[in-house]
Parts: C-alpha cells; structure tokens; sequence
C-alpha cells in the first residue's frame, strides 16, 4: 500500500498532467477554428475545378495525344503511396486511422504482385510505417516541421515531388491517403487516387464539353489544368488533415482531462482514507499506552 508521501506525490502529479492537458485542449479549440475555416474554404474551389477537369477530360481519357496523368501509362504495376500525417502526436487516433487506412492497401497491392513504394509527409506516418515496410520507403520523405499553418507552397512542394516521378516514369499510380475533417468528433480516413486523374465522367447534356468551345484546344487545356488540379487536391488534403489534426487533439486532450479530474477524485479519497487509517491508528496507540500507564 503506498504511503501518505506517495499518494501526494502522485496527486500533485495528476493535477500537473491535468493543466497541461487542459492548456493543450485549448490550444487545439484555438487553432481547430482556422484549420477548420481553411478546410471548408478549399472545398468549393477544389470541387469546382473537378467540375470542370470533367467537362473538358470527358471523351478524352481514351484520345492518344491525352496527358498521361489523365490515361495514365496503360500499366497498373508500379504504386506510390503517399501518406499525409501530422508531426506530432497526442491527437487520440488521427495519424493511427490514415496508417492503417494505409497499410490496407499496401497489403492487398503486394498480395496482388505490385510493386509498391511509400512516401511519408509528415513524421509520425513514417514512424509507425517504418517497422514493418522500412524496405518500401523512397529515399526523402516531405516533412513540415516548424510550419505553424499549412499554405500552398508545402502543398506545391509534394505536388513537385509527385509530379517529377511520374515524368521519369518511376510509377504508374499514385494515391494520396489522409483524412477528412467532418466534426471535432469525426475524422474520416480517405484514399485519393491522383494520376491518373479520378474525374467523373460527365453525361451528355449535363453539362458536358458539348456545350462548350475552348480554346485552346482540350489536350492542351488538360496538360495545363491537371497538373494544377493535383496540386490543388494535395493542398485540399493538407488542410483537411490540420483541421482533423486539431480536432482529434482537442477531443484526446478533452477526455485526457476528464481522466486526469477522476484520477484526482480517487487518489484523494484513497488519501483521506489512509489518513484518517493512520490517525485512527495513532489514536488507539496512544490511549492503549495511557491506559497501561494507568494500569
């Protein structure tokens, strides 16, 4: 049974954890209001721009003289992942949800005979990824440590990286893994295939090319717009995963809190109790010694 000195040591302890705990949940509800903002601002421009990727690439994805990153190289052999997690942890599941969303698909890829490669932006991916696919890695992973708010350039700079191996022709798919931001309570995992390009396929009439004419011409349009529409997707990706990331943060340090406070309730109680034991005991001991005196 632990000491009177031990159960204060230790409810001081609690109590610490507990203002840290709280400090950083507020931080996270501070930060979580702009992530969030940021995240549902992309949304309409990013779908928009699919929109229109699908007016102009409907009818094209079979024409020849297509970019690759939308017929893609007519092979399906050579897989980059690439897995966008948060730098630090102490976010309840968020970075564990995306690896395994991730590791998902490495499996079945490499059951299937695929040769398969991962691409880690952000640390804490590439620290639960590594124990078991160290070998898959490619040889520089993107990491944004130091960066306080996401913006486009971190998100041109994976898009550069991206883009530059499917131009030498390392691989033929590329799919992007990270987590959509839905509540403070609520982040989805998600797998987003890049190139080729997943656009919709527009029906006639509603809202196709048809009714369209550009100029220049769709092949070139298309070589102009689709790299600019994975980088805007990769830049989407980034902002869903802050806002996840300060959400799920803010919801662990939440519960890490209440836990904390019931830790606290308990060792107090167990204190009390031990030391009203131990008063009781030294009570007894004394009116035991006064009455043999007396005896």
């Amino acid at each position: 049974m632990p000491s009177l000195k031990d159960l204060k040591v230790r409810i001081n302890s609690v109590k610490s954890t507990r203002k840290i705990t709280k400090a950083m949940q507020m931080v996270a509800a501070a930060k979580l209001r702009r992530a969030q903002e940021a995240a549902e601002a992309s949304r309409p421009y990013a779908a928009r721009m699919t929109t229109v990727l699908s007016n102009i690439a409907t009818g094209n994805r079979d024409n020849p003289e297509a970019p690759k990153l939308l017929r893609g190289t007519g092979d399906d052999s050579r897989h980059l992942l690439v897995v966008c997690t948060a730098e630090r942890g102490l976010c309840g599941g968020f970075n564990s949800s995306i690896v395994r969303r991730a590791r998902l698909d490495i499996n079945r890829l490499i059951g299937e005979g695929k040769d398969v490669k991962i691409l880690c932006v952000g640390r804490k991916g590439r620290e639960q990824l590594k124990r078991e696919y160290d070998h898959l890695f490619v040889e520089d992973q993107i990491a944004f440590e130091g960066v306080k708010k996401i913006s486009y350039g971190e998100a041109e700079q994976v898009a550069s990286r991206v883009l530059g191996s499917f131009a030498k022709g390392e691989y033929d798919v590329i799919t992007l893994y990270y987590s959509e931001f839905e509540s403070v309570l609520t982040q989805s995992p998600k797998a987003l295939q890049v190139i080729p390009a997943t656009i919709d396929t527009v029906e006639e009439g509603a809202g196709s090319n048809s009714a369209y004419e550009y100029e220049p011409d769709e092949t070139a349009l298309l070589a102009e717009l689709l790299p600019k529409n994975i980088t805007v997707q990769i830049y989407r990706a980034l902002l869903e995963n802050a806002a996840s990331e300060q959400g799920a943060r803010m919801t662990a340090m939440d519960n890490a809190t209440r836990n904390a406070g019931d830790m606290v309730d308990k060792l107090t109680l167990q204190y009390n109790r031990s030391r009203q034991a131990a008063i009781t005991s030294e009570l007894i001991e004394i009116i035991s010694g006064a009455e043999a005196l007396n005896g």
